[in-house]
């Protein structure tokens, strides 16, 4: 599309996040909560929806709802109700989604992104209700037949419903990723989008720059990566604007995204308001939240993402980019708050975590969680070097490696392998000269005035003394000395 077109609308993007909670059985029932079981395995009489079967409400669900929304600034409802959604469920046998209509638990509240530009942005949030999610239908094994697996229905959903604040995929994929951040921070959702346990609706809509209303809305269904979100709204948002274009109206519908295609397809047509016909759940009693019940669990939050960025930009003095990839994993973020208690060296002490420390992970296989060296022992190895008793490359290339292997301390391998640095300019004058010696024809290069070569006078320098002279000592005397020749 002609990017002219293009710049003469503007998108308009609300999105509806659904996350399946960790809890051990499921929303009303006792049924185990496990993905990847045998299909139709973790059913009973209530997820079957046999006549007479009662719910019972999970406690704690209602827990991690709450969790939720504290760390999204929304208010929490104190009194609340249970609906009953209805509409034909092919994969939910009593026919009715348990949800919660007009009394969600967690009403407002705001989640802070990225813009285009890199600027911070906020993007209100509408509510955040708890649910039970339906069955899971299959096209692709039978030809002929659908198949149904029902060992999903019942399984407890938070649906996190933003407003309509975002105004490009970037954001919208931006978004869900701080969502996924989150609810994996909290310890309520595994977060992956694969196996459906993360997923994500978007309610997309273009119109004219300037105009007093929002364009006809079109909600895109089934994308199952955060990749999957942003090309999907991007193809969406092309689509519409070539139908406005040729003044062609915009259906309000539901369409499904292929990812094969990158392409959204019409699923079924919106014209008017579902009526789901909601009414009371009349076998759970209202939901009732005291602000002791609040308080305790806010006492029990661990640290949030956006908590831990500003710390490490702000007071620590970290890079944007550094702040974003330690948080970006929550057991990599309490790694490294673990060893801010051991060195105040906090930018020394992102590097070795964001350098070797993440080499190693990546090179393995492993998480951080079975990374072999504790935080204080890395920490007394940032102390070594501050301490111009090693340098960081013999840290990195020569101590690292066997703290991987053996329980002793950096200082005993340093001392067992004769690896300080040497510092005393008597000893850095003796290498320097063994330099020279070895390099007639490049310091007759350096005389003419190739000065560029210092760096390889500086590489032999290290050579020769096995890494162990002190880098800056070793390079003021170096070019001192070669001045003179």
């Amino acid at each position: 599309m002609n990017q002219s077109i293009r710049d003469k609308y503007d998108v308009i993007i609300g999105l509806e996040v659904h996350a399946q909670m960790l809890t051990k059985s499921k929303a009303y029932s006792n049924d185990c909560n496990e993905f990847g079981a045998t299909p139709n395995t973790n059913v009973s009489a209530i997820t079957l929806g046999h006549p007479g079967t009662l719910p019972v409400m999970n406690k704690k669900t209602i827990e991690f709802a709450i969790r939720l929304g504290l760390s999204c600034q929304s208010d929490i409802a104190r009194n609340q109700y249970f609906a009953r959604k209805n509409y034909f469920y092919p994969d939910l046998p009593k026919g009715y989604q348990i949800t919660q209509d007009k009394t969600p638990i967690c009403v407002g509240g705001q989640v802070i992104i990225k813009d285009d530009n890199g600027k911070e942005k906020i993007i209100g949030i509408t509510r955040i209700h708890m649910e039970e999610d339906a069955g899971k239908s299959i096209h692709d094994v039978d030809v002929y037949d659908t198949l149904v697996d029902l060992n999903r229905a019942g399984v407890p959903l938070l649906e996190i419903v933003s407003e309509p604040d975002m105004r490009s995929s970037s954001e919208a994929y931006n978004f869900v990723t701080e969502i996924r951040k989150l609810v994996r921070y909290l310890e309520i959702c595994d977060g992956n989008m694969e196996e459906g346990s993360l997923r994500c609706d978007a309610n997309v809509s273009v119109n004219l720059k300037g105009a007093k209303s929002f364009g006809t809305k079109v909600e895109v269904k089934n994308m199952n990566s955060i990749k999957n979100v942003q090309k999907a709204i991007d193809f969406e948002v092309i689509r519409q604007i070539e139908l406005v274009e040729k003044q062609e109206n915009v259906r309000q519908e539901t369409r499904s995204f292929d990812a094969l295609k990158n392409i959204t397809i019409a699923m079924r047509a919106k014209e008017a308001a579902n009526d789901y016909r909601y009414f009371p759940e009349p076998d759970l009693p209202p939901l009732v939240i005291s602000q002791k019940e609040i308080d305790a669990i806010s006492a029990t939050m661990p640290p949030l993402p956006r908590t831990l960025y500003l710390k490490y930009t702000n007071e620590l003095g970290l890079t944007d980019y550094d702040a974003m990839n330690i948080t970006d994993n929550k057991a990599i973020a309490l790694y490294f708050e673990e060893l801010l208690k051991h060195t105040k060296n906090a930018k020394v002490a992102a590097n070795w975590l964001m350098g070797e420390i993440k080499s190693y992970l990546n090179e393995n296989g492993v998480e951080i969680t079975d990374f072999p060296i504790s935080p204080d022992k890395i920490a007394a190895l940032i102390q070594l070097i501050d301490e111009g008793k090693v340098s960081t490359t013999i840290a990195a290339q020569r101590i690292f490696p066997l703290l991987i292997e053996s329980n002793k301390s950096p200082l005993a391998i340093a001392e067992d392998l004769n690896l300080f640095q040497d510092s005393g300019e008597d000893v850095i004058d003796a290498y320097i000269t063994k330099v020279i010696e070895l390099n007639p024809n490049e310091i007759e290069r350096y005389k003419a005035g190739d000065k560029q070569l210092i760096g390889f006078f500086m590489g032999q320098l290290m050579k020769v003394s096995g890494g162990k002279a002190d880098p800056k000592k070793a390079n003021g005397l170096l070019r001192s000395k070669l001045d003179l020749l």
